[in-house]
């Protein structure tokens, strides 16, 4: 019954035209949107994030997108690299992104993955954190995609999310948000952390929309979820 509920709403959404969110928001930029430095980050030119096949980022760039690679190091010489992947129509395409596809394609192995709820400082966020893996690479990684204002921990919820859209005729943009770094994951997945953390607190709530959705700190309402700590 659920199923012919979710196909139902899916044949409703594909038949109904949509005005995209993206159309009735400010143009995203993410390279004025992501400081160059903030507290005690700054870029480090260094180190060359993961990304999709060169063919393959061309041809997204062409149909509908933006991303941002940055690799950001701190006075005690840690470095956080950071993916960004906008698409001013959240589908299916902004999956080429997702770690669990780009890093197989770069000759990875994804050896773990987990969810847990990252606390902003501004409200909590489902993410989802890897463990990739090259001979001569051990890379844990953290990230979330959002969809529309929301961000939500796995791919049926956010196909719910873009069908909820879909049945008011609007179409959500979507972004996935990728921070990684090197070395032990219980010293990685904390510095990932402190870094996503310190990156929001330095935007102002338009900046933080963009990159993690409506959090409660920002937008009043209800957001019930047990932090991550760090």
């Amino acid at each position: 019954m659920a199923l012919l509920m979710v196909a139902g709403a899916a044949g409703a959404w594909m038949a109904t035209p949509g005005r995209r969110v993206a159309d009735m928001r400010p143009r995203v930029d993410l390279a004025h949107i992501v400081p160059t430095a903030f507290g005690e980050w700054r870029i480090d030119t260094s180190v060359v994030p993961v990304q999709v096949a060169p063919g393959v980022q061309k041809e997204l760039d062409a149909l509908y997108g933006q991303t941002l690679a940055r690799t950001y190091v701190n006075p005690r010489g840690e470095q956080v690299m950071l993916v960004l992947a906008y698409g001013r129509v959240q589908d299916d395409t902004l999956a080429v992104h997702k770690p669990d596809i780009c890093y197989p394609a770069q000759g990875f192995e994804i050896i773990r993955t987990e969810h847990a709820m990252f606390d902003t400082g501004f409200g909590t966020l489902p993410v989802t954190r890897l463990v990739a893996r090259q001979p001569r690479r051990h890379e844990p990684l953290t990230y979330w995609i959002r969809v529309g204002d929301v961000v939500d921990g796995t791919a049926t919820r956010r196909k719910l999310t873009q069908l909820k859209y879909g049945m008011t005729g609007m179409i959500p943009d979507g972004l996935l948000f990728r921070v990684s770094s090197f070395g032990a994951e219980d010293q990685a997945f904390p510095l990932q952390a402190r870094f996503a953390r310190a990156l929001l607190a330095a935007l102002d709530p338009a900046g933080r929309a963009v990159l993690a959705g409506r959090l409660s700190g920002d937008v009043a309402g209800p957001l019930v979820a047990a932090p991550l700590r760090d």
